[in-house]
């Protein structure tokens, strides 16, 4: 799942692409992805697009007076095209392909994902606030009020909560999901089911971590086309999707937690003094 580093660049990419072309069409191909049905999708043609941005993980695409918002969940993912496709054209509800944004030149984008569960979502609207992910959404992280002080209070409000979902409720805070919130608790040698109400010293050693982490990943990616991020994320994670591999910092083997709908990784020595966590699915298949 593309992640706030992956979006804001992402974004940037997009934008240095798409801003001052006119839009020819958005042609929804999966329709269970559009999510909203006033303005049309054809509300978007012929109208400039004057700006690219990101709000936590949501893309936004501003032409005219509209805003087409896109959620890429869990598969999805953006292919620019450097050509008109082929004029017999793609078929609706057939493969990977969820839509895809023409430009005047004949150039534009492909918005596809993969899999059979679908969660990818697209919004046409007249402002951001409308869609509602968007209007949930905490502070931004890497925003100047992200300070360590509102860090400390955020955490506090959460109370006994463990600190791995804390980190991916984008209610608490936006843009941070399952891979950037596994590497953030390594770096700050931290337990994921720690509870998120920490003494001072713990919070200010996560929040360095959060913004280490992020801002680290942010320059790796800048610059970067859309084809070439998920390479540069997968190769630069420390734990995350590197089950039985040794930890980068101290060797130990790196473990799993696997849940129904997701998995954590973590290492036993950096972060939960050598103890593994409990799996409650491997521990089903043990009885």
């Amino acid at each position: 799942m593309p992640e706030l580093p992956e979006v804001t660049a992402l974004a940037a990419d997009l934008d240095r692409r798409l801003r001052r072309h006119v839009i020819d069409r958005l042609s929804i191909m999966a329709f269970s992805a559009l999510k909203t049905f006033d303005p049309p999708a054809d509300a978007l043609q012929g109208l400039e697009v004057h700006g690219v941005s990101r709000h936590g993980k949501f893309l936004d695409i501003a032409a005219g007076d509209l805003h087409l918002i896109v959620h890429l969940a869990r598969a999805g993912w953006i292919r620019w095209r450097d050509t008109p496709p082929p004029a017999s054209g793609a078929r609706p509800g057939k493969g990977p392909l969820a839509a895809r944004l023409l430009l005047d030149d004949g150039t534009g984008i492909d918005i596809t994902e993969a899999g059979t569960k679908k969660s990818l979502a697209i919004y046409v609207v007249h402002d951001p606030s409308e869609v509602p992910g968007i209007e949930r959404l905490g502070p931004d992280p890497l925003s100047p009020e992200f300070t360590r002080e509102a860090f400390a209070s955020i955490l506090a409000a959460q109370g006994r909560a463990q600190i791995k979902g804390v980190l991916r409720n984008q209610s608490v805070v936006a843009g941070i999901g399952n891979a950037y919130s596994d590497e953030i608790l390594h770096v700050a040698k931290m337990s994921p089911y720690k509870p998120a109400d920490m003494g001072p010293d713990d919070v200010t050693r996560l929040y360095d971590a959060v913004q280490s982490t992020l801002r680290d990943a942010l320059a790796r990616a800048d610059g970067l086309a859309a084809s070439e991020l998920k390479g540069e994320k997968k190769s630069n994670l420390r734990v995350h999707g590197r089950t039985g591999e040794p930890c980068p910092v101290c060797g130990d083997t790196i473990r799993q937690v696997i849940f129904h709908d997701s998995t954590f990784q973590y290492c036993p020595t950096c972060q939960t003094g050598g103890k593994p966590l409990s799996d409650r699915v491997l521990s089903r298949l043990l009885k």
